[in-house]
């Protein structure tokens, strides 16, 4: 299948890390679950070639995830990078001992931060570091990032960061990020059933700064309505090839990072981008009633 180079950098791949396993409780189940977590690497080796070489150029990651195991996949996978993949990670987070996230801005967990992205990947210098706010863990809350901002661009002087973009923030904290260094991109939760952040894109938009959504697909709770599957059955095409065309179609500076670990899915996400969406189905889906 051929693919639109110029579409096709929109549709981001953001590869999942292997499935996260049980604890074992006997040395049988350890030994299977160690064959399971070999499979699903090799799986996630092989998604992220196929998508490079079928012309995503975005790679969305994050040495949170894991920890470290994303990055070290990619790094088997791609390295040494095509020069022209974009390697995007984030920042201000960590994993808790108990599977919770917490906030990591202190100047020394974000430069470590920095440094174990740089370390994991195989990287002189990150193309995109986004700062994650985490004054909620619902969504974007009020509160400045000037501090950890200054940080990061504090990296960006000495050459370890090249660009720096903001992910689950507020308008007024994008604004504040703005005061401090340049703003490339904002990642924030955004899919046809949440829609809080419509006119942040149509702002950034008309800036020329990326925006770019998580949980396209609806994250945990997969996007399920009866007006995205009729549209999709009227158009030959899955519900979630559906949901992605529509994100597409919504605004020119959208790029998207729908999540798979599995070379079918990735194709799926991919033919997204050759959905014939016409302004009837884009009105019909427009109508929907946000979460």
């Amino acid at each position: 299948m051929q693919h639109d180079p110029q579409v096709v950098a929109q549709l981001v791949n953001h590869v999942a890390r292997p499935k996260e396993a049980g604890i074992a409780i006997a040395d049988e189940a350890r030994q299977n679950t160690d064959a399971r977590s070999r499979l699903h690497r090799a799986e996630a080796v092989a998604v992220l070639r196929e998508a490079v070489e079928s012309g995503v150029n975005h790679i969305d990651t994050s040495d949170f995830y894991g920890p470290h195991v994303t990055n070290e996949i990619i790094r088997e996978a791609l390295h040494p990078y095509r020069d022209d993949v974009v390697i995007v990670t984030k920042v201000g987070a960590r994993r808790g001992a108990d599977a919770s996230w917490n906030p990591a801005f202190s100047k020394e967990d974000l430069t470590q931060a920095v440094h174990d992205n740089l370390r994991n990947l195989g990287l002189d210098a990150i193309e995109v570091v986004n700062l994650r706010a985490m004054f909620s863990v619902h969504g974007p809350a009020e509160g400045s990032i000037e501090e950890p901002l200054t940080v990061l661009t504090d990296l960006k002087r000495q050459g370890l960061i090249r660009h720096i973009g903001l992910s689950n923030v507020t308008l007024r904290q994008v604004e504040e990020g703005r005061r401090i260094t340049e703003i490339v991109c904002v990642q924030n939760m955004y899919n046809l059933a949440n829609r809080a952040d419509d006119a942040m894109i149509d702002r950034l938009a008309a800036e020329g700064t990326a925006y770019v959504p998580f949980f396209p697909l609806g994250g945990f709770s997969p996007l399920q309505s009866s007006t995205l599957s009729d549209v999709a059955a009227r158009l030959g095409a899955t519900p979630m090839q559906v949901a992605l065309a529509w994100l597409l179609k919504r605004s020119p500076n959208i790029l998207l990072i729908p999540g798979t670990s599995s070379r079918v899915h990735l194709r799926e996400n991919l033919a997204a981008a050759e959905v014939d969406f016409p302004d009837e189905a884009m009105a019909e889906l427009d109508g929907m009633v946000p979460a």
